[in-house]
Parts: C-alpha cells; sequence; structure tokens
C-alpha cells in the first residue's frame, strides 16, 4: 500500500470517527411559530457547528407517548419540550434522565427554576391580562380591574380550567401575587376564589385554545381576557391589543431526555447549547418568549424587550407557576371547577 493511500486512508477513518462521534439527535416540540424559532435558534446553528443531523418531531404533549415509550425500552426520541406540570411529574415517575446541572454553567445566570433535576426551561412565557385598547375608554391595569364590571362593562374571557383562574380569582380579592398558592393551598383560600368567580361568572365567556383570546378580543365578543402573551405579541401589528403584565404567571417550557434514550450525553450537550446567550437571543428575536438564560437580555433589541415575559419591569410583579402545588391539588381543584363550571 502506497504512502499516499495509506494517508487516504487514515483521513477516510478520521472522517468516519468525527461522523461518528457527530449523533443525529431526534428533537420533539409542540411545532407552530414556536418550532419555527427553534429552528433558527438552535437546530440550524448546532447543525452548521458540525454536531450532526437535527430531526424535527412535533407532538401535542401526550406524556403517554413518552411513557409507553420508556416502559418498552423502545425510545426513538433524544429530546422533547414539555412544560413545567409535566417536568416534574415524569421526573418523579422515572420517564426522564436526571441531568448534570454542572453542564448549564452558573444557576444564578437563569430565571429561577429553569434548572431542574429533569429538565432545562429554555423559554419563558406568561398568561396575561389582555385587552382591546379601541374598546375601553381607559386602561385595566390589574385582576381587580377586570373583576370590576362597572368602571369596565363587558364580557370577560378566562380559560375554562381551574389552573391560572383560581390564581387570578385570589388576586382580584386582593392576594397579593406572591401569597396565592400559599392561600390556594387552604380550603378557605379554596372557597374564597369561587366566591369571587361566582361574582363575575354572568360575564364570563370560556376559551380553551390559545388562538381564542386574540379572536375573542379583536370582534369584540369581550373587552378583557386571559390570554398566552405570546399570541398577543403575534397581532399587535395588525391590532391595538394590549398586555397588563401585572399578575401575570410564568411558566418555561423546558427540555428532557427520555429514560433509555441513546446519545443522552449528545442530548446533553444540545440543551447546553440551546441555553447560550447568543442562542437564546436568537429564539426570543423569532418569537415573543422571554429568554431562560437572563444573559440573552442585554443582546435583545430594547424594542423587542417589552413584549417579554421576563424582561425586569415585566417579571416583578407575576408570579411563578407553583408546579408542586398543580400536582399536588390539581385534580380535586380542576373536578371542583368543572362542576361549578356546570352548575
Amino acid at each position: 500500500m502506497n504512502k499516499s493511500l495509506k494517508l487516504t486512508a487514515l483521513a477516510l477513518g478520521l472522517a468516519c470517527a468525527a461522523q461518528a462521534m457527530a449523533a443525529d439527535l431526534t428533537v420533539v416540540s409542540f411545532g407552530g411559530a414556536n418550532k419555527n424559532a427553534q429552528v433558527k435558534a438552535f437546530y440550524t446553528p448546532w447543525e452548521q457547528a458540525g454536531n450532526g443531523k437535527i430531526i424535527a418531531g412535533e407532538y401535542n404533549g401526550e406524556m403517554a407517548k413518552v411513557k409507553a415509550m420508556v416502559d418498552t425500552k423502545s425510545v426513538s426520541w433524544n429530546l422533547v419540550e414539555v412544560e413545567s406540570p409535566e417536568l416534574a411529574r415524569g421526573c418523579d415517575e422515572g420517564m426522564f434522565e436526571q441531568l448534570d446541572p454542572a453542564q448549564f454553567g452558573n444557576p444564578a445566570d437563569y430565571v429561577p427554576g429553569a434548572i431542574q433535576p429533569c429538565g432545562v426551561g429554555f423559554f419563558v412565557w406568561s398568561t396575561v391580562l389582555a385587552y382591546n385598547a379601541d374598546k375601553l375608554t381607559s386602561a385595566p391595569t390589574s385582576w381587580a380591574d377586570f373583576w370590576d364590571t362597572k368602571k369596565f362593562p363587558g364580557k370577560r374571557g378566562l380559560r375554562k380550567g381551574a389552573k391560572y383562574t383560581l390564581e387570578f380569582a385570589l388576586m382580584a380579592d386582593g392576594v397579593a401575587p406572591k401569597d396565592v398558592y400559599s392561600v390556594l393551598a387552604t380550603k378557605d383560600g379554596v372557597d374564597r376564589a369561587f366566591k369571587k368567580l361566582d361574582q363575575l361568572k354572568p360575564s364570563i365567556q370560556w376559551w380553551e385554545a390559545g388562538a381564542q383570546p386574540p379572536q375573542y378580543l379583536a370582534s369584540g365578543d369581550v373587552v378583557m381576557s386571559s390570554a398566552y402573551n405570546g399570541r398577543i405579541a403575534a397581532v399587535q401589528k395588525e391590532s391595538n391589543l394590549k398586555v397588563v403584565w401585572n399578575g401575570g404567571i410564568y411558566d418555561f417550557d423546558a427540555w428532557a431526555i427520555p429514560k433509555g434514550a441513546k446519545n443522552a450525553d449528545e442530548a446533553q450537550k444540545f440543551i447546553a447549547f440551546s441555553v447560550k446567550p447568543e442562542q437564546q437571543k436568537t429564539y426570543s428575536e423569532n418569537i415573543a418568549y422571554g429568554p431562560a438564560n437572563t444573559k440573552a437580555i442585554a443582546l435583545l433589541d430594547k424594542s423587542l424587550l417589552k413584549d417579554m415575559p421576563t424582561a425586569p419591569e415585566n417579571i416583578a410583579n407575576q408570579v411563578a407557576i407553583d408546579v408542586t402545588f398543580w400536582a399536588d391539588y390539581g385534580e380535586q381543584l380542576e373536578q371542583r371547577f368543572n362542576s361549578w363550571a356546570a352548575k
């Protein structure tokens, strides 16, 4: 074998080894505008850096799918996007791999709660009070205003479920955002929330899908509604819909690795890559959700920051969703809510 052939063989061998080291990852998200932002911010730059291909999938948050894969030891996903309550529950039930927090740098650089034992929050979204400024003579500033049908006549939109709705009712009744969950964890607190909802019940139009509040507000079916902040931001160019951050409730979407997934080390590296300030900045430039890594905030254009749940002035009077509370009390509160709503 002559020398140049040997070198070619060696070069090929090294190229194959490099290829083998860069594993392809199947990354499953919730799709839509959120996925488009992920492609620009995470998938494409990851591939361009020679880290292997991203095979992008979508689902609607069905934990049963993940559980079935884990139980039958036939895990085909490397990473899956989950909301905080599902992350906590899945971690408790052994559905997700434990992560090494050292990979993600200084915990102080993140919005509190982003780094969890089985997952890392990579963006923050909020459920907020939204209103149509064309339909109101003055601007509401709180959930107390939302409940004030004399000062602000008209219908109100609320999500048809206990989660968020009970918290908002207590804030409307004068409970400080930071005390909401300690009050709601008592029998008297729950009774107080439902009593407050009784006052507003004749004026409520319920919504179930995130696309509904902006539609109800634009058409004038309701004058105010609870809504996901990204849904309002998406239509602000063509409407006069506004957001009140005061009393909003924020949550993370996080990456988790299903238990038994192949290439778990590569998957952890992808998570670490997705929460770097530069990647976080690109993500937030493409959708109005806040970076989980607070170092990205300084990199963002000031005009975008006003729509971000994590901008310091926006997050100041918001509440972090209490995942443990909803894991413990969710079922019974949803049952009580459903029977109350049906009356």
